[in-house]
Order: structure tokens, then sequence, then C-alpha cells
């Protein structure tokens, strides 16, 4: 195994340093001082370019199938290409709880080195628990709620027919829950391949289904509907979510047995990222049980990222009920719009953000880990501050020139239009996804920067990115949003203000990111912010 870098060195003062060392190592051991970039086991999902390429291909698959499944709607009945976008604003919904715990864990599952594996592990179980209830519940709410969801978030001329839809994708409401929980922990324990597990399986089932019952070349004499693909997406959702819990209960019970060995100095490279020290004295049993103290833990951190996917889930949505009511031909070439943008095009950007978030809260805790456990005020070095956030600088630099290239490259070919026409099989729809793409794809470059950069509030202190957040909607997104009950607004004019809310957004967005960034920075330097304290859960 390749030595410590020195420059990832942090002052310890717990009687764990061995096993801390050894993390260190695993930590990021790409750039070694002195001798550049470090060739050796850069693929390793440990490592910071390792877990990037996991990511890649974790992102890949539902962004992929998410194209396919538009085109073979549009084959069905491109009509009801717009009776698709149902399921993405479901999934809005059940964002503000995949934005809620699971993303505030990084910063408590991914402290490897106050925290023993165990209770990492037990934190996760809690997690789990947790939002399949909130899932369920939530899926029934929407089942229940379908018409009236379907007048919010479905053009008038397929909203009848849209009903149904809708019932059928509330309850993946419920798997998507537990596959996000399992996804953000798994990352955080350094094991990238247990969220490309899920979606492996789940894309590559429903590719198949697809391709058997609703494509072109499908089998023949079946007549599929809108609500047949409907219907397979949810299997194959579940599926995926079930295949990865079980994948996530395997290498959980294989690295706790490990972990807790006292002749074992580290778990097998197969099982989960180690933690501080040995799991001694603690079952597997007391590990699975959902645990109060983690579930505060957890709450601590998650209670600013839920506050603030609610606020801006609650106001996109409202804007997206603005963009439903000028017709179906405007708000299907805004469904087209994002399943190109945000299709495809965004996998490197969530690829590095997931990277980020992991690495800088291994970061951060290692750094808790040398001031002491229970300190609440500390001050660190600018040194010590670059090594927290050196992932989210790799993160930004390498977004930046991706950016920069897709923008070159889809600006001056034309293949959008194309694109939006075989999504859509519609030449107005196209022609409009086209001149959307025109106005703000160059703010996407600001949306990919900031996006790294927070990862290092949501990482380390999740109140900051909280701050940063309600500073864009409460006093750019909101002012518009009561505006547009003003304007005497129709399909013709609407793009004239949704450009200025929705690419402004982006480019507000990165100016408060840096500032609060800087002020973050600045906070840890002095010793003047304040940092939660750390519980073990076991």
């Amino acid at each position: 195994m390749d030595a410590k870098p020195s420059s990832l060195h942090f002052p310890t003062a717990q009687a764990t340093d061995d096993r801390r060392d050894e993390n260190d190592q695993n930590e990021d051991a790409n750039i070694r001082p002195g001798r550049g970039f470090n060739m050796v086991g850069w693929w390793r999902r440990e490592r910071y370019f390792g877990s990037v390429v996991f990511n890649i291909c974790t992102f890949l698959l539902p962004a992929l199938y998410g194209t396919l499944s538009k085109l073979w709607v549009a084959g069905i009945d491109g009509g009801m290409v717009a009776t698709t976008d149902a399921y993405t604003y479901i999934g809005v919904v059940a964002e503000v709880l995949n934005e809620g715990l699971p993303r505030g864990s990084y910063t408590v599952i991914g402290d490897r080195s106050s925290r023993s594996l165990s209770s990492r592990i037990n934190i996760t179980y809690t997690l789990l628990y947790t939002q399949a209830i909130l899932g369920l519940l939530l899926s029934i709410i929407i089942c229940a709620a379908a018409p009236t969801f379907a007048v919010g978030f479905v053009p008038p001329e397929i909203r009848d027919a849209s009903v149904r839809y809708i019932r059928i994708s509330s309850f993946s409401t419920l798997f998507s829950t537990v596959s996000a929980s399992v996804s953000a922990a798994t990352r955080a324990l350094d094991r990238p391949d247990v969220p490309l597990g899920i979606n492996a399986a789940a894309t590559t089932l429903n590719i198949v289904l697809d391709l058997a019952l609703i494509s072109k070349v499908r089998v023949p004499g079946f007549n599929p509907t809108v609500n047949t693909q409907a219907g397979i997406r949810l299997a194959c959702d579940g599926c995926g979510a079930l295949a990865g819990l079980v994948y996530f209960i395997y290498t959980s019970y294989r690295s706790h047995t490990a972990s807790s060995s006292p002749s074992s100095s580290s778990p097998p490279s197969s099982s989960l990222g180690g933690g501080a020290g040995v799991d001694s004295g603690v079952g597997m049993r007391e590990v699975v049980k959902p645990n109060m103290i983690a579930l505060r833990q957890l709450v601590r951190a998650g209670v600013f990222t839920f506050t603030e996917s609610a606020v801006r889930n609650a106001l996109y949505l409202w804007l997206i009920s603005g963009i439903v009511s000028m017709g179906k031909g405007y708000a299907t070439a805004w469904g087209v719009f994002n399943t190109i943008r945000w299709g495809l095009i965004m996998v490197p950007v969530q690829a590095l953000e997931a990277s980020s978030l992991a690495f800088v809260g291994h970061a951060w805790g290692k750094w808790r880990a040398g001031v002491g456990r229970e300190v609440r005020r500390a001050k660190a070095g600018w040194g010590e501050i670059y090594r927290i956030v050196l992932p989210a600088l790799r993160s930004v630099t390498i977004v930046f020139f991706i950016e920069i290239l897709l923008f070159i490259i889809l600006a001056y070919t034309g293949g959008v239009k194309s694109f939006a026409y075989y999504l859509s099989s519609s030449e107005s729809v196209a022609e409009t996804t086209e001149m959307m793409w025109k106005s703000i794809e160059w703010c996407y470059i600001f949306y990919a920067l900031s996006t790294q950069m927070a990862t290092v509030l949501l990482a380390t202190q999740p109140r900051w990115y909280l701050y940063q957040s309600l500073g864009s909607n409460i006093f750019y997104v909101l002012p518009w949003c009561i505006a547009l009950k003003k304007i005497d607004m129709n399909e013709d004019n609407a793009w004239t203000y949704h450009r200025w809310i929705f690419g402004g957004s982006l480019v507000v967005s990165f100016g408060i990111i840096l500032v609060v960034d800087l002020i973050w920075a600045f906070r840890l330097k002095s010793g003047r912010s304040e940092m939660a304290p750390i519980r073990e859960s076991l």
C-alpha cells in the first residue's frame, strides 16, 4: 500500500491512530507531494477518481433510460409525452425526502475518523427505516390525491387520461426513498458500487421489458399504453431498491463481522469503509436496530437539507404549474428540454458532486477527530481548510472543462433540435425546445460550478448550505413567482419571463454560494464557527 501523503496529515488526539492512519491512506492517495499524480490504484472505489468512475456509471444508466422511455412513449402516442413528466414531478416531491436526511448523512456517516464502523452502519439502518416509512406515507398521499396532482402538473388536454398514470407512479416514491437512502449512505461508506448495482438492476430490467412490451420491436399483437410504461417502471424501481437493500445488508454484515474481530486490523476490500477503532462487543442485532441517538444525529444535519429542499422544490413546482397552464406544446417542450439537460448531459455534474460530498465529508471528519469530538469551536489553518475542500476544488476544475466542451459542441452543431424532435415527434415542440436551449444553456455552466462548490457546505456544516439556498430562492425566485401571477402570460411570451427565472437563478446562486463559501472558510479560520457534537449511536 502507498505511504500516507504528508499533505493529508491532520493532528490526532485519540487512541485509534493506527486504524485512522490506514483510513487516511485509503482516503485519497491520488496526489502525492513532490511526485505529482499517483497512478497506482487510482481506480479504487475508496479514492476520489475511482469513486468518480463508479458514480458516472451509476448516474449514466437512469439518464439513458429516461431518454429512451420518452422515445418509446412518443412511438405509442406522441400526445402523451407530457404525461410522463408527471413521473418527474412526483420525483420532485419525493426529492424533498431524498434530499433531507440522506443528503445530511454525508457529514455523519461520512465521518470515518471519529465514528466506529458499527455506529456508521447503525446510523445507515436507522436512516433506511425512517425513509421507508416516510416514503410509504407520501406514496399513499399522492395516490389518493392523483386527480388534484393532475390539475397542477398535467396539461388540460390529457389530464383525465393521466390520473391512472399518476396513481401507478405514486408508489415509485417509496422505492425512490429507499434507493436514495442506500445510495447516499453507501457512498459515504466508500461503497459507490452499491448504488451502481441498484441502477444497473433497475435500468437493465427496464430496458429489457420496455423493448419487449412498448418499443417498436415489441412482441407482436401487444398494444401498450402509457400506463404500461408506468407499470414497468414501478416494478423495476422496486426490483432495483430491493437489490440494493439486499446488497447493502450483505456487505454490512461482512464488514461488521470483520471489524468486530480483534485479529482484524481492517475490513476486507469487499466490505464497507472502515471507521475509528475495532467494534468489539457490539452484535449485528444491535447494529440493525433503529436507534434514537442515530436518528438525532441524522436529524441535526438533515433538518437543514430538508428545509432547503422543501423551499426550493415548492417554488419550482409553483413555477411548473404555470408552465403547464401554457398548454401541452409549451409544457412538452419544457419537459423535453429537461430530459436533455438533466439527462445524459448532467451525468458528469452529478457524479462529481457525489464524489466530492463523500471525500469532503471524510476530510471534515478527520479534522474534527484531530481537534476533539466534543469541541464545538476550533480554529483551522488555511492549509487544513485547503485539505478539507480539495475534493470540491478537483470537481470544480473537472466540471468546468466538461461543461465548456459540451456547450461548444451542442451550441454549434444544431443537435438539440433534432434530439428534441426524436423525443417528442413534434416539429413545433422541437423548435420551442431549441429556443429554450439557446437562451439559457450557458447558465448551466454556473450551475455545474456552484453544485460542486456547495458540497463544501453540505458535507461539513449543512446549515450554511441552507443559508445560501434561502438567499437565492427567497430573494430571487420567490419575487418572480409572485410577479408572474400579475403578468398576462401566454404561450408566445411566457419564455421571455421564464428564462430570467430559471437561467437567472442559476447565475445568482453561483454568486451567493461563492460568497457563503468564503464566509464559511473565514469563520472556520477564526474559530467562530460552531460545530455539532459527535455522538456514537452504539
